[in-house]
């Protein structure tokens, strides 16, 4: 299997050195509530030689309030941002799962933030629920089962 993605308009696309697709949680934090429009963002965690990019890919990068520098790959032509690496954890890249070709494939492993959730968000049963931001060796565990 190929795991492969891109954005609305096909300009830019990536390919996960992965076997399958890679695991996901949703989050409901304010940040997510506004930087996807939506009442939540799904997001994949896959390591920082693991995702390669294509096309007319650019960066904006900001400061977070805990003084971390995040950047955001996006594609240049329609903005659809792509993934994402954080300055604290330089490891990792974060994906935007709903921009993955099989997006409908996905299983979220968690959710963080429901303390923010939209009232009519309804959560599976069964799937762990964190106020705020899980303690990360939870966190970690619940994402590599």
């Amino acid at each position: 299997m190929t795991v492969t993605g891109g954005c609305r308009c096909g300009a830019s696309r990536y390919t996960l050195a992965l076997e399958m697709l890679p695991p996901v949680y949703c989050c409901h934090c304010r940040d997510c509530q506004t930087w996807s429009g939506s009442a939540f963002t799904m997001q994949g965690v896959v390591g920082e030689d693991e995702v390669a990019g294509e096309g007319p890919i650019v960066t904006y990068a900001f400061t977070n309030p805990s003084g971390s520098i995040s950047t955001q790959y996006i594609c240049g032509t329609c903005h659809t941002r792509l993934w994402n690496v954080n300055s604290a954890r330089p490891q990792l890249r974060i994906i935007r799962a709903g921009t993955l070709d099989d997006s409908d494939r996905l299983e979220p492993r968690a959710h963080i933030w429901v303390k923010r959730k939209q009232p009519w968000v309804a959560l599976p049963d069964g799937v762990p629920a964190f106020a705020e931001a899980p303690p990360p060796a939870e966190f970690f565990a619940l994402l590599t089962r």
